[in-house]
């Protein structure tokens, strides 16, 4: 028995199914035949669900006890229900935080949205797939391989997750509630929008100067600077060869460490070289990543990194090679095996601890010592495995923050100001932090733009640094704002006039305005991509540009459907109204189902924002029931209840009244402009742009614009095929007058041409 996929969707912001959970796979399934077929009329499927993936016994459902949902199965339930659950706990097992989960029938029978929440969109459409997979062996009775399953999509999030340098960052963000956009599919992240954003890949940020990193990559340079502003730094010399590796340890001395000059993470370096053929050895290693390659004393002490942001002293970590102790039992070879088995450890920066690999420059370190992989160490007897204790080859580190001499933190706060980096991370060798380095032999090794934070931020000793607090406070000092206005209008009619409209009023304020609507994505007046643009896709292209100061989008039913929001928030939006004329996509076909749709716009509207609702319109206005922001109402009728009982307890609203627009707050009541001043209503007769006026007029005014440049605004909008192209459209010519106006359906556009 087999069930069909018909869709999957996945939604990147505020949507039809939740407006808190952005982050939704939305499957639509087809469960054919099973639809008569409940789980406890399958022989053997609780039993085989139980047993192939035990952990479901966590799961509450509406239960809201643990095993909630084994007991749905066991009395009976539908696929779909399973799926959903399966769907979730694999990506669990995969070490994914997914909780949210609902199935909902559709109006065809046997079809089904499965509804539940993602990490990662590739992890949680290959669950989608995965789960439905599952329930079918499960349902047959054949064996089945989940382990390759929670394998797989653990490679997914190590492909697709930031690393946990880049992921503080994020997160200290969203807890500061600065919107992120990921502009790479890796970690190049913007935090803010518009001309209020900064952006950040790893910990380089858009602030950090392009000289300082290339100085801090070049560690000859580095060490010159270092050494003119009498930093202590190891003695030592740029080599290309074995002639100068010789004449290099001549003017150094035994022991000497060698490494590449453009080297990063500790990658082609060695220490502690006490005999030329070692050296030779380690600088054909070097000469792996850098043509050039530096021989300098080493340094005898502990490996420190200390921890600079905005040229302040943040944070220092004493960091210990990869290693393992002895039991007296197993062999180093299979300590270092359990060693990666600790859950902490990943591929790379994912995890916290980085997996211990067994290379070349391991099996030379153990053969200095006498040791092999083979060999057993006894119990409580610690053996280092690296050269290096970079963190990125396996090692760990201690928190030694509050350790750190003053003497020491004026240094490196010095340092990174000469280099001129505002992250900075600084290696020293020394004995201890404790004392002054310039006094107990210790040297600054390196400076490394870009230091990664996992060491500071889970420490395996000591106390956890929240690192990523100064750089948020760096970016957006004293609180600045990261966001630029975000005005959203949607409904069945109308929205993309008003859209325009708002666009307008805006510039005329002087804000450098982007917009999209159905035909197009408009920045600063220019339309710099045509078609219709009234997506998620769209609003993101506005509020990554850098130009934009103010945003107003159109937000058109499909791409809710299709993908959500595209944005978590906005401060105004304008739902003008919901009609018949846009039903049948994608399963809405009532008009209730359409006005939800809508609802996600105004739902999206932060508390101190507003929602703007057209009371004429019963399904808009009972939208204010479901809206955390503020509410203003507009109607074209004086007399409306609505507007009466709003106002009397102090609400905005708008209307039409004597030929006038009207605001109204209160008792209180402001004439904007006659509407026959408004060349966009023609005189009064468009009514429909009336209401859009009405609607715009609102969205202006809590927008703060001053009432001149409101009423200033409604008069320069001047319908025409370039201001508002196919919408109501004057071609004047000796004998006649054409009026071209496009009608939109949910399928297909056309022009009608009226003369007059």
């Amino acid at each position: 028995m087999y069930m069909r996929i018909a869709d999957i969707k996945i939604m990147s912001g505020p949507n039809y199914w939740s407006i808190q959970r952005h982050k939704l796979i939305v499957m639509l399934l087809d469960l054919e035949e099973l639809e008569s077929l409940p789980t406890n009329a399958i022989t053997g499927f609780y039993e085989r669900l139980v047993a192939l993936i035990p952990s479901l016994s966590s799961h509450l459902c509406t239960e809201g006890v643990a095993g909630g949902f084994l007991n749905r199965v066991k009395e009976g339930t539908w696929m779909g229900h399973v799926v959903e659950h399966i769907a979730l706990e694999i990506q669990s097992l995969a070490g994914m935080d997914t909780c949210f989960g609902r199935t909902v029938e559709t109006d065809k029978k046997g079809l089904y949205h499965i509804v539940f929440s993602y990490e990662e969109a590739r992890a949680g459409k290959y669950a989608a797939k995965a789960a439905v997979r599952i329930a079918e062996f499960l349902i047959k009775g054949e064996n089945y391989d989940l382990e390759s399953d929670i394998k797989t999509l653990k490679q997914i999030a190590v492909e697709e997750h930031v690393g946990p340098s880049t992921y503080s960052i994020v997160k200290e963000a969203i807890n500061r509630d600065i919107p992120i956009l990921r502009l790479d599919g890796k970690s190049l992240m913007q935090l803010g929008y518009g001309a209020k954003q900064k952006r950040i890949q790893a910990t380089i940020a858009s602030t950090t100067s392009l000289i300082a990193v290339e100085l801090a990559g070049d560690k000859e340079a580095t060490k010159k600077i270092l050494e003119s502003a009498d930093v202590p730094v190891p003695k030592g010399e740029i080599i290309y060869d074995e002639d100068e590796l010789k004449d290099a340890i001549e003017y150094v001395g035994y022991p000497v460490a060698i490494k590449p000059v453009d080297g990063n993470h500790g990658k082609g370096a060695t220490t502690d070289i006490k005999s030329f053929e070692e050296a030779v050895k380690a600088m054909n290693a070097a000469k792996q990543f850098s043509k050039r390659v530096i021989c300098e004393s080493s340094i005898s002490g502990f490996d420190f990194r200390a921890l600079v942001i905005n040229k302040k002293f943040i944070a220092a970590a004493m960091r210990t090679p990869a290693s393992v102790t002895g039991d007296g039992i197993h062999t180093i070879q299979q300590l270092i095996e359990i060693e990666n088995s600790d859950p902490k450890r990943g591929q790379g920066h994912q995890n916290v601890l980085t997996f211990i690999k067994v290379d070349e420059a391991t099996i030379d370190y153990l053969t200095k010592k006498g040791l092999t992989l083979e060999t057993i160490l006894p119990a409580g007897e610690e053996c280092w495995l690296k050269p290096t204790a970079n963190l990125s080859t396996g090692g760990t580190a201690t928190d030694v923050t509050e350790l750190v001499h003053p003497a020491n933190i004026s240094l490196f706060e010095r340092i990174a100001r000469v280099i001129d980096l505002d992250i900075c991370g600084i290696d020293i060798i020394a004995e201890s932090l404790s004392t002054p380095v310039k006094e107990n032999g210790g040297a600054v090794i390196e400076v490394n733009a870009a230091p990664g934070f996992r060491m500071h931020l889970e420490p395996n000793k000591g106390t956890p640094r929240n690192v990523a607090a100064p750089v948020l406070d760096m970016l957006f000092p004293n609180a600045a704002e990261s966001t630029i206005p975000i005005v959203a209008v949607s409904g069945t009619n109308g929205k993309t006039t008003t859209t325009r409209l708002i666009a307008h009023m805006a510039k005329k304020v002087g804000y450098k305005v982007g917009y999209t609507v159905t035909d197009g994505i408009y920045i600063k007046d220019e339309q710099v991509v045509k078609g219709d643009c009234s997506g998620p896709a769209s609003a993101q292209f506005v509020l990554k540009d850098s130009a934009v100061e103010f945003a107003v989008l159109e937000c058109a039913r499909g791409g809710i459907l299709r993908a959500g929001l595209g944005f978590p928030y906005c401060h105004a939006a304008v739902i003008t109204n919901v009609a018949e004329d846009h039903l049948g996509l994608n399963g809405i076909d009532t008009i209730e189902k359409l006005a939800r749709v809508k609802s996600v716009v105004a739902e999206s509207v932060l508390p101190g924002g507003y929602a703007i609702l057209n009371a004429d319109d019963d399904l808009v206005y009972a939208m204010k029931d479901k809206v955390k922001s503020k509410v203003a109402l507009f109607s074209m009728y004086e007399n409306n209840i609505r507007i009466k009982r709003h106002c009397a307890q102090g609400g905005l609203a708008a209307i039409c009244s004597h030929n006038y627009i009207v605001l109204m707050q209160g008792s209180k009541r402001i004439r904007i402009e006659k509407v026959g001043n408004i060349p966009i209503t023609f005189g009064g007769k468009a009514e429909f742009n009336i209401a859009n006026v009405l609607g715009a007029t609102l969205a202006a005014y809590v927008s703060n614009f001053n009432l001149d440049d409101i009423r200033s605004g409604l008069q320069s909008f001047i319908p025409s095929a370039e201001v508002t192209p196919g919408r109501m459209n004057m071609f004047q010519f000796s004998q006649f007058t054409v009026m071209v106006q496009v009608i939109r359906s949910s399928s297909h556009s056309r022009s009608r041409i009226i003369f007059c």
